[in-house]
C-alpha cells in the first residue's frame, strides 16, 4: 500500500476491523519511512455473473429481470412479493456459487422447480412462457407432469464452468 504522505510502499498494519457489517475490511497502517499513520479499507470485488442464452449469446445476470418474470407468472395468487425476491436471490446465490456463467435454461428451471413448490398455477404460467407452449395439450402435459410425485428431469439445463 502506497504512503499517502510521502508515497513510499512500505508499510506495517497497526489494527484491523469489520468494517460495513463485515463487508469489508478496515486497516489501520503505519509508514515505516515517515511513521504517519493512515486508515485503508478493503472490500471484496465480486465478479460479474453472466448468462448464456440459448442462442449462444451472453449478458450480465440481473436479479430484477429474473424477478420480473416471477412476479408475472405469480401474478393474481396469494404468493407474497417477499417470496418472489426470496425466490430470486436464493437462484442467483445458487448460480453465483456455480461459477461465473450460468446457462439461461439452467434459470428457468431453476424457477421452475422452486415455483413448483410454491404455487402450482405459477409454474403452469412461467412453464408456459420458457419453455413456449403452442397448444392446450402442452398445458395438458405439464399438468399431468405436475401432479406425478417426482421432480422433472433436468434434462440439458447445465450450469457451464
Amino acid at each position: 500500500m502506497r504512503c499517502p504522505y510521502c508515497q513510499t510502499d512500505d508499510d506495517k498494519v497497526v489494527d484491523s476491523r469489520s468494517a460495513d457489517d463485515a463487508a469489508a475490511v478496515r486497516r489501520r497502517r503505519e509508514c515505516l519511512s515517515c511513521g504517519r499513520r493512515f486508515t485503508t479499507q478493503e472490500r471484496v470485488v465480486e465478479l460479474p455473473l453472466m448468462v448464456v442464452k440459448r442462442s449462444g449469446q451472453r449478458e450480465p445476470f440481473d436479479r430484477a429481470k429474473l424477478a420480473g418474470g416471477i412476479k408475472q407468472a405469480v401474478a393474481g395468487s396469494p404468493v407474497e412479493p417477499s417470496a418472489v425476491e426470496a425466490l430470486a436471490a436464493e437462484i442467483e446465490e445458487e448460480a453465483r456459487a456455480a461459477g461465473a456463467e450460468v446457462s439461461s435454461q439452467w434459470l428457468g428451471v431453476a424457477v421452475l422447480e422452486r415455483l413448483r413448490a410454491l404455487d402450482p398455477v405459477s409454474y403452469l404460467r412461467f412453464a408456459s412462457v420458457y419453455q413456449g407452449f403452442e397448444s392446450p395439450a402442452d398445458f395438458e402435459r405439464a399438468a399431468l407432469e405436475l401432479r406425478k410425485t417426482t421432480k422433472p428431469k433436468r434434462g440439458h439445463a447445465k450450469i457451464l464452468g
